[in-house]
C-alpha cells in the first residue's frame, strides 16, 4: 500500500513560471522517502492558463 501527498505551487499569471522553487520541493521531500509520482498543471484560470502546479508524492506504507 501506499500513502500519497499532494503540494500545490502557485503560479505567475503573467509570466508562468512557479513562484517557488520547485526542484528544491521535490529534493526536499525525496529526502523524507517521498517519491514524486506526477507534476499537475490544471487550467483553472480563464483562457485555460494553469495558476497552479499540483506535484503529487507517494510513499510506501510500512
Amino acid at each position: 500500500m501506499y500513502e500519497y501527498k499532494f503540494v500545490e505551487v502557485a503560479v505567475g499569471t503573467f509570466n508562468h513560471y512557479p513562484k517557488e522553487d520547485y526542484h528544491e520541493i521535490i529534493h526536499e521531500h525525496a529526502r523524507k522517502g517521498w517519491r514524486l509520482h506526477q507534476i499537475l498543471t490544471p487550467p483553472f484560470a480563464s483562457g485555460g492558463q494553469a495558476i497552479t502546479m499540483e506535484l503529487i508524492f507517494e510513499r510506501k506504507l510500512g
